[in-house]
């Protein structure tokens, strides 16, 4: 037994009790140095927050110190030095307010005002949330009190996350979102509560002088102050810790059910949505090509009822009726008739010019042949389709050949020439033109 009280005894490295008081003392004051740090830690968290990057938020907790005023407000208690606890207080406040005015001014200023999960996850506290600041604060105070510091303090400042939560109230301020203020301020007080009961209990244990002797009733009353504040913290956090566990049943079952009733059956989900309040739970589901009846509705609405974390979930399925479906579907078959039909009017349109290009293209080579044996006094010739414009403003097109030799033709031989080319050419409109 007596190997037990020595492991587990506290006393064991303890500081000098009036060092360690006076040290308590001294960081509870917010001016100069302290408030310029505050404030740029604050900067710091708003940055980290508004990023969503975990690393910067926690190097902000790691400079702040906000737990100078809490950790003074728990020893004041511990050792009945009530002008103590009005200092530790009145710069808690001070502390509390400033840091609020420059994230609300940071995040007013900001141009990035999405929400992101490092700001979500300080808006909902719960009793989780008390367990980690009253068993961060005992770290904390434990090493308060002890000769060699050691590494819990930043520990604790990391674990307790003072800092983020002003600053997400500060976000709320800014944005107007009071949701976000009242949840991340009350995760806030939970946390500077607890961290005070803490230290009250572990000072109380061991055994620090009172600076004054306080009557039986102040001692009561000290207490009905610490048991109404816990009283206050602990049941809504309690009542949202429930609140978030059977959310988080009302999920798991969710899958669940989908996956019994519809994934293992080869069914294909094509929209899911769920709904979680206090008051209504909602399904919502779609299929690739599965329809259900009323009666396989029924169905499944009865299965949901008889698990109790689905118990009274509204299940709606969504699905058109059969005539909407069949008018979709001639909607889509006639768009792609349409389609179709505007594609072979491009083809015959493409066939049209490749024909008229094809009409307008003459082989030189082999013509030229074919005239010098008829007319050996042609040496060269040059066939193109070519556009006059009249005196009336009238396009005239003509099928033009020019011809060179080493006479001109007689006008006989140039009509003999020209009748023969309209036959060869499959054209009415030949022109000859001597090449000079």
């Amino acid at each position: 037994m007596r190997k037990i009280t020595d492991l587990l005894n506290l006393r064991d490295g303890e500081d000098d009790r009036v060092k360690t008081l006076e040290a308590v003392k001294n960081n509870i004051t917010f001016k100069g140095a302290n408030l310029w740090i505050l404030a740029c830690a604050i900067i710091v968290a708003s940055v980290g927050l508004n990023v969503n990057s975990t690393a910067v938020i926690i190097g902000a907790m790691l400079i702040s110190p906000l737990m100078g005023p809490i950790v003074g407000a728990g020893f004041a208690l511990g050792i009945y030095d009530f002008s103590l606890l009005k200092r530790s207080l009145k710069n808690l406040l001070t502390a509390t307010v400033v840091s609020l005015v420059v994230s609300t001014l940071y995040f007013y200023l900001s141009p990035f005002k999405d929400v992101q999960s490092e700001l979500l996850a300080r808006t909902s506290p719960n009793i989780y949330d008390i367990l980690i600041a009253f068993f961060g604060g005992v770290v904390g105070v434990i090493a308060v009190t002890r000769s060699e510091k050691g590494n819990p303090i930043p520990g604790v400042a990391i674990a307790t996350a003072l800092m983020p939560p002003l600053c997400t109230a500060g976000y709320g301020i800014a944005t107007a979102q009071w949701t976000f203020f009242l949840g991340a301020f009350y995760l806030y007080c939970i946390n500077c509560v607890f961290i005070g009961i803490a230290t009250f209990l572990i000072i109380k244990y061991l055994n620090y002088p009172a600076v004054k002797q306080v009557d039986e009733r102040h001692q009561k009353r000290v207490k009905y102050t610490i048991a109404f504040l816990i009283t206050v913290m602990l049941v809504p956090s309690s009542y949202l810790a429930y609140s978030l566990y059977r959310e988080q049943q009302f999920k798991k079952n969710t899958d669940l059910f989908i996956e019994r009733e519809f994934t293992n059956k080869g069914y294909t989900i094509v929209y899911k949505k769920t709904d979680f309040t206090p008051k209504a739970k909602k399904l919502e589901l779609a299929f690739l090509s599965r329809r259900f009846s009323e009666s396989e509705i029924k169905e499944l609405k009865d299965k949901l009822n008889l698990n109790k974390y689905l118990a009274g979930t509204q299940l709606q399925i969504r699905q058109d009726s059969t005539d909407r479906f069949n008018a979709l579907k001639g909607d889509i078959l006639s768009q792609i008739k349409s389609s179709e039909n505007e594609m072979n009017v491009k083809d015959v349109k493409i066939m049209q010019l490749e024909k008229q290009l094809t009409r307008n293209k003459f082989d030189n080579i082999q013509i030229l042949k074919e005239t010098r044996v008829l007319f050996p006094e042609v040496s060269s010739l040059s066939i193109n389709k070519s556009s006059l414009v009249n005196q009336k403003d009238s396009i005239t097109t003509i099928t033009a050949v020019i011809y060179d030799g080493a006479k001109t033709l007689s006008p006989a031989q140039s009509d003999k020439l020209k009748l023969w080319l309209n036959e060869r050419l499959l054209v009415k409109d030949v022109e000859l033109f001597k090449k000079h």
